[in-house]
């Protein structure tokens, strides 16, 4: 009896056996009039037939109509059910049973009905367990794990904790922020490409716009290790090329690495060293990890190909029991220990000068500053001048410690840092937001050159 071990990330649906990749497809359903194609198949028809192109149906995992007129007869847990079925008869042989590593978009209600169809299936679900954990294989020593995926709608972070195993702490999914939205960004950026360097336009046209996209992941592949970009289209016997700067790719991704960044940064407080690690679908976004470890710091790892299902299958056989299924969020390890040797002051992103509030700039140098609503004695003071709901006497203080400026959250409402509440206490950096209170005063992180022996 094998128990195979399948990742249900809508990106890249992975199944393996031990070591060995067995299914790996995306989440896309291509919906035609007698039949339904998933997978490889549906996502090579996406820009060809995108009125029939469904890809929400793992991510939004319900027993519903679909909202499209033409489909209403059918559910997204009917989508479900049709791939999964696909990928079980590919996959198994009589006696397998299947563990399932857990994205984080995936609800208690979403789960149920997914052991729901896997019954109706005839799939045996030995275990469930969280995806993160699942994919952390080994103790980050003196250092916080934080696991970064991508599914095809989300950014997903999970903050695991490491006392004596792997354990889920925290996750936050970023929604509008995953690879479908990074590929149209990118295709408009090497579209554009085309147009002033040749006059061909590639999104003119279905069949052109679907090459662009299934030479994509070819191209971020040489955009990771090349800094110019070559690019080649047919069309009607016509060869087109152009050549971009692959930095043009990581420039037109920032506002998306900016919100991960965002996120990740408020998972951290200001002591702990970052262990930031990245599937290998987000390493291979260009210039992600390099991004990371400017702005956040630690030391960022990069997984293998199949490391969340793989570190499921070698490990599920310890968490299968017989009976009801729960989700697991804690594994051991079993891989070797790594210590983390980073200093906490490592992350550059542009260390502050002063706090920008309304008009006024306030030095952050010497005394901390205390930012409430009551001054108290021999206290360096921010005063607000004005009452705010969500203001605590002594909210929040930022000081200098480790060569850095750290917000401390001391309020019963939470301090936020770019619209994120902080974790106790956080690195400021450049251009940050920091906000207290509703609706809250924002105070923005400046940094002023220093003119004064000019």
């Amino acid at each position: 009896m094998r128990i195979l071990a399948a990742h249900l990330n809508d990106a890249g649906i992975v199944v393996v056996d031990g070591d060995k990749i067995l299914y790996r497809e995306p989440g896309f359903a291509l919906l035609e009039d007698d039949h339904i194609v998933t997978g490889t198949a549906a996502f090579a028809s996406a820009k060809l037939k995108p009125r029939r192109i469904q890809n929400h149906y793992w991510s939004d995992l319900r027993a519903d109509s679909l909202t499209d007129r033409r489909f209403q007869q059918m559910s997204a847990a009917d989508l479900v059910s049709n791939q999964l079925e696909q990928m079980w008869k590919q996959v198994s042989i009589e006696g397998d049973r299947l563990a399932i590593a857990v994205p984080p978009y995936m609800n208690s209600e979403n789960l149920g009905l997914l052991l729901g169809i896997a019954a109706e299936l005839s799939i045996p679900v030995a275990a469930m367990c969280d995806s993160a954990v699942c994919a952390t294989r080994r103790h980050y020593e003196r250092a916080v794990v934080v696991h970064i995926d991508l599914s095809l709608h989300s950014s997903m972070l999970t903050r695991l904790m490491q006392e004596g195993r792997v354990q889920f702490e925290r996750t936050s999914v970023i929604e509008g922020c995953g690879l479908l939205l990074l590929q149209e960004i990118w295709l408009k950026v090497i579209a554009e490409a085309f147009v002033q360097q040749s006059r061909f336009d590639p999104l003119h046209t279905a069949g052109t716009e679907q090459m662009l996209q299934d030479r994509l992941p070819l191209w971020l592949e040489m955009a990771s290790s090349s800094a110019k970009l070559p690019l080649e289209v047919e069309y009607r016997g016509v060869t087109h090329h152009a050549e971009i700067e692959s930095l043009e790719l990581v420039a037109a991704a920032s506002p998306v690495y900016q919100s991960i960044v965002s996120n990740l940064r408020a998972f951290y407080r200001a002591e702990e060293i970052p262990a930031i690690q990245l599937s290998d679908r987000a390493a291979r976004m260009p210039g992600l990890a390099a991004t990371l470890k400017t702005r956040v710091g630690g030391e960022v790892f990069l997984l293998e190909p199949g490391a969340t299902a793989r570190g499921l299958a070698k490990r599920c056989q310890i968490e299968a029991h017989s009976g009801s299924v729960s989700l697991a969020r804690h594994l051991p390890w079993d891989q070797s220990s790594i210590r983390v040797e980073v200093d906490v002051a490592g992350s550059n992103g542009g260390r502050p000068t002063h706090l920008l509030y309304g008009h006024k700039a306030v030095s952050l140098s010497g005394k901390p500053l205390v930012l409430g609503s009551q001054a108290t004695d021999n206290e360096r003071w921010l005063d607000l001048q004005q009452d705010m709901p969500g203001v605590s006497r002594r909210h929040c203080v930022v000081a200098a410690e480790n060569g850095q400026f750290v917000v401390t959250d001391h309020s019963r409402y939470g301090t936020f840092l770019n619209g994120h509440r902080i974790d106790g206490s956080a690195v400021l950096q450049t251009g940050d937001l920091i906000r207290i209170g509703t609706p809250g005063f924002e105070l923005r992180l400046i940094s002023a050159e220093d003119h004064s022996g000019s």
